[in-house]
C-alpha cells in the first residue's frame, strides 16, 4: 500500500507525464465553478411526490443563479439530462425563463439513460471547448414518481427477430441484475454485504454533515393523506436507512423471483426524485468573471457491451477512458460508480480490482437513491464535495447505461 501511494505521489511530481498534463492549469481548461444538487427523496412517498419536473428544475436553476453571483445573461445554453419525460426540453425552457435566465439562453434535453446527467455535462463542456458557447449549465433531473424506464409495449418484431441482443434490449433492469449475479456467480450474501456498507457510509456521511455543502434546500408543497397541502423545505436525503446490516437486508424477499432470487428492495437502488446541476466555462472566463474554480473537466467516453448484462458498463468504459488519458486507477483518488444494483456494483468493483475505500465513500444509489437522469450529475457533485473535504484531487465517475453501455468521466478537484 505504501509503495502504491509513493508511486502515485511520484507520478504527480514527475513533469511531462500524462497525469501532470491532466492536473496542469491552462486558460483553455473547461472548469466547473458551481456544483449543487437537491436532496434525493423517495418517489411516490417523499417530499417531491407532488412536485413537477419543471418546478424541480426551476427551483434548482434559481439556486444556481443566486449562488454563482453571475449575470445570467452570460449563460448561453442549458442542457438537461432526463430519461422518462418526453417533454423535458419544453419544461427546461420554461423553468429557465422562470428562474431568471433570459430568452437569449438556449435549452435542450438529452437522454443517455442513467448517465444522462453526465452526458449533459459532457455536451456543455464540449460546446465550450469548441467555441460554440462560453458559459453553460448542465443539469440532471428525474421525477420518478410519475415516470420511469419501463417500456410501454414490445419493440417491433421485425427488429427484435434479427438478433437476440436486439430482443435483450427490452429486458427490465431487474432482469439484467439477475443475469449479472447468475453469469458471474455473485451471491446474495455478497450483494447484501455491499448494500449494507452503502447504507452505513451514507448514514455516517449524513450524520457528519458531509452532504451539507452539496445539497441546496428546496421549498415545495406536499399533499397529505387528508388532501391538505402544506409547504415544506427539503434539505436532507430521505432514503438512508439507519442501522442497516447485512443481516437485516437478508430478511428482505426477492424483488424479481421470476428471473432470480438475489436482487431485493434492499440491495438495489431506490426509485427517487431529485436533480443536480453544474456550471461550466473556460478557466480564463472564470478568472475574468471572478468565479471560484471548483474542478477541471478532463474527459468523458462511452463504451458498449451486451444489453443483458448492461449494469457492468463501467468495466468497459473506465478502462477505455483511462487508456485514452494514459493513466491508471492507481492515479485516481475517488471513484463514483452508480449502484443501480448491488450485483453490478460488486462485479464492477471486483473486475476492476477497485480499492473499495475509494469507491462511493459516502455511499451510492442503493442508499441515496437513483433519479435516473440526475445520477450522472449527482455523482459529480458528491464526488467533488468529497474531494474538498479530504483534499483529494482526481475524481472518476462512471455509469451503467440501459441497453448495454457504460459512460465514464474524469475531473480534477481544485477547491
Amino acid at each position: 500500500m505504501a509503495a502504491e501511494r509513493l508511486g502515485s505521489i511520484l507520478k504527480h511530481l514527475t513533469p511531462g507525464n500524462a497525469l501532470s498534463s491532466i492536473t496542469s492549469k491552462n486558460p483553455d481548461d473547461i472548469v466547473i465553478t458551481l456544483a449543487i444538487r437537491t436532496p434525493l427523496v423517495k418517489a411516490r412517498k417523499g417530499g417531491f411526490k407532488d412536485t413537477s419536473l419543471e418546478y424541480m428544475v426551476y427551483a434548482l436553476l434559481k439556486e444556481v443563479k443566486e449562488r454563482c453571483n453571475l449575470d445570467p445573461a452570460l449563460v448561453e445554453d442549458i442542457c438537461l439530462g432526463n430519461v422518462s419525460d418526453g417533454k423535458a426540453a419544453y419544461k427546461l425552457r420554461a423553468a429557465a425563463l422562470a428562474a431568471g435566465f433570459p430568452d437569449t439562453a438556449g435549452a435542450s434535453s438529452v437522454n443517455r439513460f442513467c448517465s444522462s446527467g453526465l452526458k449533459a455535462t459532457a455536451d456543455i463542456a464540449h460546446a465550450i471547448s469548441s467555441g460554440s458557447i462560453e458559459v453553460g449549465v448542465a443539469i440532471g433531473a428525474e421525477q420518478m414518481t410519475v415516470g420511469g424506464d419501463a417500456l410501454e409495449k414490445p419493440f417491433d418484431e421485425a427488429v427484435t427477430s434479427q438478433s437476440q441482443q436486439s430482443a435483450d434490449c427490452m429486458q427490465p433492469m431487474g432482469w439484467t441484475s439477475e443475469n449479472v449475479s447468475a453469469d458471474f456467480g455473485i451471491s446474495r450474501e455478497e450483494m447484501d454485504r455491499f448494500a449494507a456498507e452503502s447504507f452505513q457510509r451514507a448514514e455516517r456521511a449524513q450524520n457528519a454533515g458531509w452532504f451539507d455543502d452539496e445539497i441546496v434546500p428546496i421549498r415545495t408543497r406536499v399533499k397529505g393523506p387528508d388532501g391538505q397541502w402544506k409547504e415544506v423545505v427539503l434539505d436532507r436525503d430521505d432514503g438512508i436507512r439507519p442501522g442497516t446490516t447485512p443481516e437485516s437486508l437478508a430478511k428482505i424477499r426477492a424483488a424479481f423471483p421470476q428471473w432470480g432470487g438475489k436482487t431485493t428492495g434492499g440491495n438495489a437502488s431506490q426509485l427517487t426524485d431529485g436533480a443536480a446541476a453544474v456550471l461550466l466555462m473556460k478557466r480564463s472566463t472564470a478568472i475574468k468573471l471572478g468565479q471560484p474554480i471548483v474542478a477541471k473537466y478532463v474527459a468523458t467516453t462511452v463504451a458498449g457491451l451486451a444489453p443483458r448484462i448492461m449494469g457492468i458498463g463501467p468495466t468497459v468504459a473506465i478502462p477505455k477512458l483511462l487508456s485514452q488519458l494514459g493513466i491508471t486507477l492507481g492515479d485516481v483518488d475517488v471513484v463514483e460508480i452508480n449502484e443501480a444494483f448491488a450485483s453490478m456494483a460488486v462485479y464492477c468493483r471486483d473486475k476492476l480490482a477497485l480499492d473499495w475505500a475509494k469507491m462511493n465513500p459516502r455511499g451510492g444509489a442503493i442508499a441515496l437513491g437513483h433519479p435516473l437522469g440526475a445520477t450522472g450529475a449527482r455523482q459529480i457533485v458528491t464526488g467533488l464535495s468529497e474531494c474538498r473535504r479530504t483534499g483529494k484531487k482526481i475524481l472518476l465517475t462512471s455509469m451503467c447505461i440501459g441497453t448495454g453501455m457504460g459512460m465514464a468521466g474524469l475531473f480534477v478537484s481544485e477547491a
